[in-house]
């Protein structure tokens, strides 16, 4: 629905108020959501992350900064980094001007006017259009910039109408919104060679919540991959600018627990013990990972002490994240030339038409989105103290890959597949907050705009087209049969969990098997960058500026050639595109001669790996 809209859009000379109508149609589905429940609505004494948010802005309004982080801790003390209580401190400072009392320092705790609660609502919508939208609206730009404008709106249509975050923070209620902002600003930054922005950006979004660590090994192996790539002058240089970048900006966000400007040197103690809240346990609610799977056979707060399930967590969390890891240093390391002779580089250009710009973006990019999945899916599946809405930032990058996937291709399926097991995961939350038949009504949305049908799915398992299809079948039925059973059938007073138990074990393979095809991706991508075999052919020359395009006849199979227009391939590229996209005509003329067509100039496509589950692209040649 949402791709036939847009080109009726498009061809009917509108294309230039589609992102406006996006936007004010969002909105007005955000307000709308607000007229519903919220997490904790009129059951005291503690009420629920609604009015931790507003209890924030009360604190950070009528106390000095040196008590936001020790004041009252029994009844919603703040526990998020320093960018969280300035927002706060924001919508309090706001707040305080309109109407007093919704923020009266202990006097206003649980207070539920409806003038108090338009205003919260309001106050996430406001932060979400000032940093989300920007954010998803650029990354629709930059990384679809060799796309046609009609990808681009519907890239930005299906990030708007991310589904996970629309219920957690217009529904549960959060601000989870300026977090992913911060994130995808940051890629944006990275797509286009501004690493040091890129490095404030995802600061930032580290100071807002520090669930954000959740993509720090991805981040960070990049940045190091860059600075490799760079050589040792230049990527020296590099390394000590983010070091410096890095830390400033982080200090600037604590310094008033700093000296000389706090009146103690142990206050920094107060917002990093908040930050860190170890003492609550391996896990609290049911959730979709490891853990609360793994629990129904071995009772692990029984068998194991929780210094020991610390380290487990630790040590299963880097082993998860660790192959994107090092894939990203083998990429950067294969593709380094600082260290090469002159006739080997001469080797390397002598096919580019204008090599002055071969290097006028990072080759390594296209690993980026693939290394945030791996990363963050391995933080929810096996860290320490995971809640159930911290699902969101697994799924962004996966929807950053969604957004841009041709229906279905393998990356169209899996990031379906992730985007409503995610949703159903979080079901006993918001059934618990009111929150049924938003949950119902926008997944009905959604799978209709993004021209999915979970139901016809179901109907065409057999024969069965690959192993993302016949579990999406399986995965799919279970959840109708799950959501029919909890209405007729009371769980038994043995087990009153049963059903929540039971979608943790429906949900948590379908996370499993997303984070094993994030890993597979991230080898697919570095072997289409420097070859399976190595970053050499056979003889013996470097070879990897042959390797700047991909196409793939499906997501499983990757080469580093162009592919005719009669292979129904798309080649598809990752990273900020200059100038015109190739024509279409040229395409077909290449395609319909059987001669080979070179790659355009490097300002017509995007650097790097061009990767068919990313985005599409347009130039298309003879096969290998």
């Amino acid at each position: 629905m949402g791709r036939r809209w847009i080109r009726w859009s498009h061809k009917r000379g509108m294309r230039s108020s589609v992102v406006a109508f996006i936007f004010l149609a969002s909105v007005f589905l955000k307000l709308c959501f607000g007229i519903g429940s919220y997490s904790g609505e009129n059951t005291p004494p503690m009420y629920g992350d609604y009015e931790a948010q507003r209890h924030w802005m009360e604190i950070t309004v009528h106390l000095p900064i040196h008590q936001w982080y020790s004041y009252d801790l029994q009844y919603w003390g703040l526990d998020y980094p320093p960018l969280t209580a300035y927002v706060s401190w924001i919508c309090g400072f706001v707040a305080n001007l309109i109407n007093p009392t919704w923020v009266a320092l202990d006097s206003s705790r649980g207070i539920e006017t409806d003038s108090s609660k338009f205003f919260m609502r309001v106050s996430v919508v406001v932060f979400d259009a000032l940093i989300y939208i920007p954010a998803v609206l650029i990354f629709s730009r930059t990384w679809f910039g060799a796309r046609s404008k009609r990808t681009q709106d519907l890239a930005f249509l299906l990030l708007i109408l991310f589904p996970a975050l629309f219920l957690v923070d217009f529904g549960h209620f959060q601000y989870n919104s300026i977090m992913l902002g911060f994130t995808i600003m940051a890629l944006n930054f990275f797509a286009t060679e501004h690493d040091l922005l890129g490095a404030v950006s995802f600061v930032l979004s580290l100071g807002f919540k520090q669930m954000a660590l959740y993509y720090a090994p991805a981040i960070g192996s990049y940045l190091v991959a860059k600075c490799i790539l760079s050589g040792p002058t230049d990527g020296g240089r590099l390394f000590i600018r983010l070091g410096f970048v890095t830390v400033a900006t982080f200090m600037s966000l604590f310094l008033p627990w700093i000296p000389p400007f706090s009146a103690s040197p142990t206050l920094i103690i107060d917002p990093i013990s908040r930050i860190f809240p170890f003492a609550r346990g391996l896990f609290e609610d049911k959730v979709a990972n490891f853990w609360c799977a793994s629990n129904v056979i071995i009772k692990w707060k029984k068998w194991a002490a929780q210094e020991m399930l610390v380290k487990a967590a630790a040590i299963l969390t880097f082993l998860g994240f660790l192959p994107s890891v090092i894939v990203m240093g083998k990429v950067a390391w294969d593709l380094k030339v600082w260290n090469k002779s002159p006739e080997q580089k001469l080797v390397e250009t002598k096919d580019d038409p204008k090599p002055e710009e071969s290097s006028s973006h990072t080759p390594i990019l296209p690993l980026l989105p693939y290394a945030l999945l791996n990363s963050s899916m391995s933080f929810f599946l096996f860290s320490f103290q995971v809640h159930e809405k911290t699902i969101l930032l697994p799924l962004m990058p996966l929807m950053l890959l969604f957004s841009g996937a041709t229906p279905g291709s393998e990356v169209y399926q899996w990031g379906a597949l992730g985007s409503n097991v995610a949703v159903f995961s979080m079901w006993p939350l918001l059934q618990k907050d009111g929150l049924s038949l938003p949950y119902f009504a926008l997944v009905f949305l959604w799978n209709r705009v993004v021209g999915y049908d979970p139901i016809g799915i179901i109907y065409t398992a057999f024969p069965f087209k690959s192993f993302v299809h016949l579990m999406s079948a399986g995965v799919y039925a279970a959840i109708i049969f799950l959501h029919f059973s909890e209405q007729i059938i009371s769980p038994p007073d043995r087990y009153p969990d049963l059903f929540p138990v039971l979608n943790v074990l429906v949900s948590t393979p379908v996370f499993v098997c997303l984070w094993l095809w994030s890993i597979k991706c991230c080898v697919q991508v570095s072997w289409a960058l420097t070859g399976p075999s190595g970053f050499e052919e056979a003889d013996g020359q470097p070879q990897h500026r042959k390797h700047l395009s991909i196409a793939v006849n499906d997501a499983s199979q990757m080469r580093t050639s162009f592919v005719a227009k009669s292979d129904r391939t798309r080649a598809v590229s990752l990273g900020p595109a200059q100038g015109k996209r190739v024509r279409r005509s040229s395409t077909r003329s290449a395609a319909g001669t059987g001669s080979s067509t070179a790659l355009p100039s490097s300002s017509s496509v995007f650097r790097g790996t061009i990767d068919s589950s990313v985005m599409e692209g347009r130039a298309a040649a003879s096969p290998k």
